[in-house]
């Protein structure tokens, strides 16, 4: 899929553009699609409910080195490995801001540390998130969709 429907978020719109297209600015977040096969793990915070790990950008560490500490952090989750999958640009008023994406396979769970805002987290299928992740609309579909089948392709050059 070259071309994702835009979204919104709240006041936000957002657009995807998926890899090898890199942002112009140096990403604020970043988010990552963690599977285990045909599931994904969520991770349930206080103000957003179920959701994939995400988070800002520390100014010390890249937007990998974010995604794989949010995985920790949120989903108690050990990924490896990791793809860069595409960035959203998020506007809101004339702001704009790019959050980096990837897509990780989960090689291992560690227990959840309760000084961390996640829960909860759980393996669900594609099919089951629609019904419970915060914010589901076309462009979260496509997103998703997009991260499954970039980390198989990515994970069968690699047993190649």
């Amino acid at each position: 899929m070259s071309k994702f429907p835009c979204g919104r978020s709240g006041r936000q719109q957002l657009e995807f553009h998926p890899a090898p297209f890199r942002a112009p600015l140096r990403a604020f977040a970043s988010l990552v699609f963690p599977w285990q096969e045909d599931s994904i793990l969520l991770c349930r915070i206080s103000d957003r409910g179920w959701c994939i790990p995400s988070g800002r950008v520390e100014p010390a560490e890249t937007s990998q080195e974010a995604a794989l500490r949010e995985a920790v952090e949120e989903a108690g989750a050990i990924l490896n490995p990791i793809v860069y999958i595409g960035c959203y640009r998020i506007t809101e008023r004339s702001e704009v801001r790019w959050a980096d994406v990837y897509a990780a396979s989960v090689e291992g769970l560690v227990d959840l540390d309760p000084q961390f805002e996640s829960t909860g987290r759980r393996f669900v299928t594609l099919e089951q998130v629609p019904d419970i992740y915060y914010v589901w609309n076309d462009l979260t579909e496509a997103v998703f969709v997009h991260s499954r089948e970039t980390l198989r392709r990515h994970l069968s050059f690699l047993s190649n």
